[in-house]
């Protein structure tokens, strides 16, 4: 458990973890704070050679754009560990659990056997995070800011599949006790061009954290 003293200019651990599903800000949250506290990020590989033929719905190209994603995944993070990063801040945008949650909704039943028996293998040897920060959002907020941020490889995602993605997230947090975790209602939030939010998530941050709790936001209610 990381300390709750902690000065004006720093945060109470040294490995923040950022999660959430496509469109919820992840990647954004993690470049404020990484500039806020002069940390390090550890930022997922977008580059998935799948992803296009994935969203075009190409027979085949579920479980290997999975595969690729949970061994660059568990590469980087071996790398991280390997350069001692941990001595400044570490913000990632990902967890490492993601590899299960995208599984479970994308692949085949025998498929999915095949990437548990990988993934159970990689995942012992995968640093935990102090803290997880996991943002929330509906399904129409996620859809406005992929559509806001334009990725070619997005163009072809769906409301349905954004819905689904929605539903396995909450179902994995809700039953999460691996780490601290604060659950992040982003809906009436913008980090990016409101300086309030951000500020109010930091002093949520500077807390300790214990077990799961939540911050949603007073505007907006």
């Amino acid at each position: 458990m990381y300390s709750a003293e902690v000065s004006a200019d720093t945060l109470p651990f040294r490995y923040l973890a950022v999660d959430g599903p496509i469109g919820v800000g992840k990647t954004t949250l993690v470049d404020m704070l990484s500039r806020r506290f002069e940390g390090v990020r550890m930022l997922e590989d977008a580059e998935n050679p799948f992803l296009t033929d994935f969203y075009k719905d190409r027979p085949g190209t579920a479980f290997q754009t999975e595969l690729y994603f949970l061994l660059t995944r568990y590469r980087q993070q071996l790398d991280t560990i390997q350069q001692d990063l941990f001595q400044r801040l570490l913000l990632a945008d990902y967890t490492f659990a993601k590899n299960r949650v995208f599984a479970y909704l994308n692949l085949s039943d025998d498929e999915l056997m095949l990437f548990d028996k990988l993934f159970s293998l990689l995942e012992p040897q995968v640093p935990k995070p102090d803290l997880v920060l996991y943002l929330v959002a509906d399904k129409d907020t996620c859809m406005a800011r992929i559509k806001k941020r334009s990725r070619n490889y997005e163009r072809d995602m769906s409301s349905e599949y954004i819905a689904q993605l929605i539903d396995a997230y909450n179902h994995y947090y809700y039953h999460y006790d691996d780490t601290p975790l604060l659950v992040v209602d982003t809906r009436h939030l913008d980090f990016e061009n409101r300086d309030e939010d951000f500020e109010e998530l930091i002093h949520q941050l500077r807390r300790e954290i214990r077990g799961t709790e939540y911050f949603v936001p007073v505007r907006g209610s």
